[in-house]
């Protein structure tokens, strides 16, 4: 693979850190013009508690912002996880015109996984995708994220239930030792 992709991709793989470091998953987005980073970005939906706080929205947003354009029409977006619908409607509407992405999504992709929007000639504007860019990379930030979620969970749950019998509560029924 070009090196240049792979720097790119590393570069979102950096944002995607980021989020994950605010326990928000970690995924993230760069947009490039002219080989020049011009917005970067990383999950903020827990955080801002705003459902449409994706990685690439939001560098969408502040490439936007940016060039002082909605049309995004020569830029490339490395973004770390496949897009969803969301994104890839975005995507398409602000006319990026190659979209580089290092895990697929099984649950919501739609740059080639569940289906392929960003690519569907039915719509006026299609992008070029490059898929599994750095996937090993971007996929263990994933996995890691949700086991180290899984094991803090579980030994949460196992707190409660040590707090709850040295208390002699009995949570189903709500009721003490004292009052049996």
């Amino acid at each position: 693979m070009d090196k240049r992709i792979e720097t790119y991709m590393e570069l979102a793989i950096q944002e995607a850190k980021k989020a994950g470091k605010m326990d928000e998953v970690p995924i993230g987005a760069i947009i490039v013009l002219e080989d020049k980073v011009i917005a970067a970005a990383h999950n903020l939906r827990e955080s801002s508690q705003n459902a449409v706080a994706h990685a690439e929205l939001l560098a969408i947003e502040k490439a936007c912002g940016k060039l002082g354009t909605w049309r995004l029409e020569e830029a490339e977006l490395y973004v770390t996880l496949e897009p969803c619908p969301m994104c890839s409607g975005a995507i398409l509407l602000s006319r990026i015109k190659k979209v580089f992405y290092g895990a697929p999504d099984p649950k919501a992709g739609c740059a080639g996984t569940l289906m392929n929007l960003l690519e569907d000639e039915r719509f006026n504007h299609q992008c070029e995708v490059v898929s599994g860019v750095l996937e090993e990379s971007c996929s263990h930030l994933l996995t890691d994220f949700f086991r180290e979620i899984r094991k803090r969970r579980k030994a949460e749950k196992q707190q409660r239930n040590r707090d709850e019998s040295e208390t002699g509560a009995t949570v189903d029924m709500g009721l003490t030792n004292e009052s049996l």
